[in-house]
């Protein structure tokens, strides 16, 4: 029987790092036939993780689940090219037709699945375009602010025809052609839930060291991380998707971000002008784009 929808994801030291992987895998599953799952090791052997492996294998059992295990080369710490290489590992082993992809730190909104699939629907009778942009909704400091600025990508390329070369690209963060041209794509009104930066600060702390290596390698000395109020945050009073409520209620910071005082940053005024002329216009001065809208 053909697949039509192959969920993709990778992860390393998920549990180290305070991801939600199991609630973003368990956001896709009910549209998905199967489920790739990349998890990264820290040594050749394939023996030294931080158990991510045995909690996600105990968890997702059935042959729907297909997990991976992949080193990690330390020496890959250009641009963060090691995320797409993660990607691209677990993307050659699926075989759907389609491939929505899913990164641990984001989630699927229950509420646009059936759109999703719809949209899927409408791709095998349309061959126009090779992928599905969904827009993104950046928590910061809690589940309860989130982060609208231009700093902030506000739409991403995850859901892509397979078997066409399309291929993760630099730091994972969209998708690209063989080629390296963008992919024509169909914006739809989906969101992606990002968690990453909603973390307790200790365990963002860690991240941001683990991420630091993987961008510069040990070139950067560690430093402390400590949330602030930062330009861009505003209330969030929507719902979360409901696989994340035991995480969110595991990992609420006891701090009230917007009560705290607005660290300005003189390179802040040109953001703020360009911000509010979004607000006003819908339109994003000098967005840039992964994709190819249709």
């Amino acid at each position: 029987m053909t697949k039509l929808i192959s969920g993709i994801t990778f992860i390393k030291n998920g549990l180290t790092l305070g991801y939600p992987i199991k609630e973003s895998i368990e956001s896709i599953d009910p549209i998905c036939d199967e489920v790739i799952i990349n998890v990264g090791f820290n040594n050749k052997e394939l023996t030294d993780d931080d158990g991510t492996w045995d909690y996600l294998t105990g968890h997702f059992k059935g042959e729907k689940y297909i997990f991976l295990k992949s080193y990690w080369d330390p020496a890959m710490t250009s641009k963060g090219l090691i995320l797409s290489e993660q990607t691209n590992i677990a993307l050659a082993k699926a075989t759907g037709k389609y491939c929505q992809y899913i990164q641990g730190d984001e989630c699927l909104h229950e509420k646009d699945l059936a759109l999703i699939k719809d949209e899927v629907d409408k791709m095998e009778k349309d061959l126009s375009y090779d992928g599905l942009v969904f827009n993104y909704i950046h928590f910061y400091g809690n589940v309860n602010v989130q982060k609208v600025t231009k700093k902030t990508y506000r739409r991403e390329l995850r859901l892509i025809r397979n078997g066409k070369g399309i291929k993760s690209w630099l730091d994972a963060q969209g998708f690209r052609n063989a080629d390296n041209s963008k992919v024509i794509c169909k914006q739809v009104d989906a969101s992606v839930y990002h968690y990453g930066w909603a973390r307790a600060e200790q365990v963002m702390q860690a991240k941001t060291v683990a991420f630091d290596k993987l961008y510069h390698g040990d070139k950067k000395k560690d430093q402390s991380f400590n949330y602030e109020r930062v330009w861009g945050l505003r209330p969030f009073t929507k719902s979360h998707p409901e696989v994340m409520q035991e995480w969110i209620e595991k990992n609420k910071n006891d701090l009230d971000i917007l009560s705290l005082p607005y660290k300005f940053h003189i390179k802040d005024l040109r953001l703020m002008l360009s911000d509010q002329f979004e607000y006003l216009t819908g339109i994003r001065l000098g967005e840039f784009k992964n994709f190819k809208l249709k």
